[in-house]
């Protein structure tokens, strides 16, 4: 469990004519890999597991193992059905991930029973740990403490993915350490919402989940170190600079960005996104690329 820390990254499934390009997915994922991530996440958000069937998804756990040859990798298996999550699960393990990834997904609105229910009937036929993914701006899913808690104290749960913190260093030091006394010793805290990474690195989470870092991993990786090392200045002057970026992705949403970008960059072949997603039109792409440019974002 303790792969479980420093920076995750979280690259895009690339999709092209409707079919997965495991070509660009690998490219992604060897360019992680070569900045020294300390994990890489397949079929996150960033990952568009929702819009996969099965077969798609286990392609990408092996190809992603793969690619990332001993950097430990992170499935996700979120699905509808909680029978669904744990067949995803055994793909992912007989894939080779060091980790599983498991969001609550559904369509009717879901009670903290229900939660509580997947998480213990998934970890159940685990091996390897599992990191709880709580983000409620996409599942529409809030965990109160006690829930997270709760969920945390299951057998194989390895970490907890939250989605930031607050942005006065005070109050995001606290929070941090409030979760920290909710949780197993062994449960790693991971910042998500790249916007406060940093932040989030410097109040005391474990971990950076970061969707930069699947994208522009020498970046993610040289912002984490500073910020694991202590290093406020250069952690905090580093965030501060992709200012522009992290407003993009605000007014955009991360995906969509994050595609525009890989595409402006040369990484992935426009569109990249499974339909009926359908990315940023052409005055927004320009404004991506601008951003990009004037950041110097190649990586």
């Amino acid at each position: 469990m303790s792969t479980l820390t420093g920076l995750g990254a979280f690259p895009l499934s690339p999709v092209r004519d409707d079919a997965l390009d495991l070509a660009a997915l690998r490219r992604l994922v060897e360019r992680a890999v070569a900045a020294e991530v300390d994990t890489v996440a397949v079929l996150g958000s960033t990952g568009s597991y929702a819009y996969l069937d099965r077969d798609e998804r286990r392609r990408v756990a092996r190809a992603a193992v793969e690619a990332a040859g001993g950097t430990p990798v992170v499935v996700g298996v979120g699905a509808l059905r909680t029978s669904w999550a744990r067949r995803l699960a055994d793909d992912a393990q007989e894939a080779g991930a060091s980790a599983v990834l498991l969001a609550p997904v559904s369509y009717q609105p879901l009670t903290d029973d229900d939660v509580l229910g997947l998480y213990t009937d998934v970890t159940a036929g685990l091996s390897v740990p599992l990191v709880v993914y709580d983000n409620p701006t996409t599942t529409r899913f809030v965990f109160g403490d006690d829930l997270l808690a709760a969920v945390a104290a299951l057998p194989q749960v390895g970490s907890v993915k939250i989605p930031g913190v607050p942005t006065d260093p005070g109050q995001a030091r606290a929070r941090v350490d409030a979760l920290r006394a909710l949780l197993p010793d062994h449960v790693t805290i991971g910042v998500s919402g790249d916007a406060l990474g940093v932040a989030g690195l410097l109040a005391g989470c474990d971990a950076w989940y970061s969707v930069v870092g699947g994208l522009l991993p020498r970046l993610a990786v040289a912002l984490t170190r500073a910020a694991r090392a202590g290093d406020v200045a250069t952690a905090e002057a580093g965030a501060a600079r992709l200012a522009p970026l992290w407003e993009l992705f605000a007014t955009h949403g991360s995906l969509r960005v994050t595609a525009a970008l890989a595409e402006h960059l040369g990484l992935v072949t426009a569109p990249a996104l499974p339909r009926p997603l359908q990315g940023l039109g052409d005055a927004d792409r320009a404004e991506v690329a601008r951003v990009a440019d004037a950041l110097a974002l190649a990586d």
